[in-house]
């Protein structure tokens, strides 16, 4: 009997070994932290791989630091692959909002993050998630309530991301969620279904208007360049001839200026001089030519003034 009792010790002794080690051992993964609380109060972190803890006194948690993990907002991914699954059942009314010129658009958005700080994450706020997807869903309402339905749907969706980025970011930071964010984005933006036909010939008409300016613009690049070149050549052809003009002036003027100055030096000798060279330049023009003398009544001889000219 006493042995039995013996027997009976140690085997729960034994047991009670095991399930303290059991209790006490446990590993954390590679991509996880451990947070050792005793009786409810933070005592230390631990890194990857095996640890100890006080049994029944401490209590682990463990945060994933190193693995990004998103929220999706407008949209629930149902089945994750190469042909992921979407469905927007029951998320309506998180992804309609109102623009700043009174009109709606449907958002559907994901953000992407990282825990950073393990304490502030498990501690500082309660049920830290629900605290991120409430401010992340005020922040785009906020930014997206501030730019005109165009923008939304069109050429302001990389703005609306970065500056819900930072929004999101900054009361992460102010609520102390331990939260890093690393990215936003749109993952579709649509006007809502019963306006959908009218918006997309809105956006038709306006991208035929954009066509029609471009191809504006190529013929003006076409033409006003070939005018503007005309225009100088003009310009240039009759700048040169006003050149030509000035310059045979001043050749003249000064031709004249220094006839008349031979003149005033020998008046008779300058003019028979000048007289000659205009009879020399006008009579090879005249064909045959018969000089007279009016004090004289007999035919005089032919003058040979061509001859004289040629020679």
């Amino acid at each position: 009997m006493d042995k039995n009792r013996l027997y009976l010790k140690y085997g729960l002794t034994g047991l009670l070994i095991i399930i303290l080690l059991a209790t006490s051992l446990f590993q954390v993964q590679p991509e996880e932290v451990g947070i050792i609380t005793r009786f409810g109060k933070y005592v230390r972190k631990v890194e990857p791989g095996l640890n100890l803890k006080v049994p029944i006194i401490e209590r682990l948690y463990k945060v994933a630091v190193e693995r990004q993990q998103k929220e999706e907002f407008g949209f629930r991914t149902t089945s994750a692959g190469v042909r992921s699954e979407y469905t927007k059942q029951g998320t309506v009314d998180e992804s309609l909002m109102l623009t700043g010129d009174l009109n709606l658009a449907d958002v559907e958005w994901v953000v992407q993050y990282r825990i950073e700080d393990p304490y502030s994450f498990l501690f500082k706020v309660r049920e830290p998630i629900v605290a991120l997807r409430d401010i992340s869903e005020a922040s785009m309402r906020e930014i997206v309530g501030d730019r005109t339905v165009n923008e939304v749907l069109t050429v302001g969706r990389a703005e609306i991301a970065s500056s819900v980025h930072q929004k999101i970011q900054q009361l992460c930071s102010e609520y102390s969620l331990g939260i890093r964010i690393e990215q936003v984005v749109l993952q579709d933006v649509n006007p809502p279904d019963p306006v959908k036909d009218a918006f997309n010939d809105v956006n038709q008409a306006q991208q035929e208007r954009e066509t029609l300016i471009n191809q504006a613009r190529s013929e003006y690049n076409k033409v006003i360049p070939k005018a503007k070149g005309q225009a100088e050549e003009t310009v240039q052809r009759a700048e040169g001839y006003a050149t030509e003009r000035v310059n045979n002036a001043l050749g003249e003027a000064a031709r004249f200026n220094a006839l008349y100055l031979e003149y005033i030096k020998a008046p008779e000798v300058t003019k028979r001089r000048i007289y000659l060279e205009t009879m020399e330049e006008i009579l090879p023009k005249a064909g045959n030519k018969i000089l007279t003398d009016e004090s004289g009544n007999n035919l005089l001889p032919l003058l040979q003034m061509q001859l004289t000219s040629k020679k």
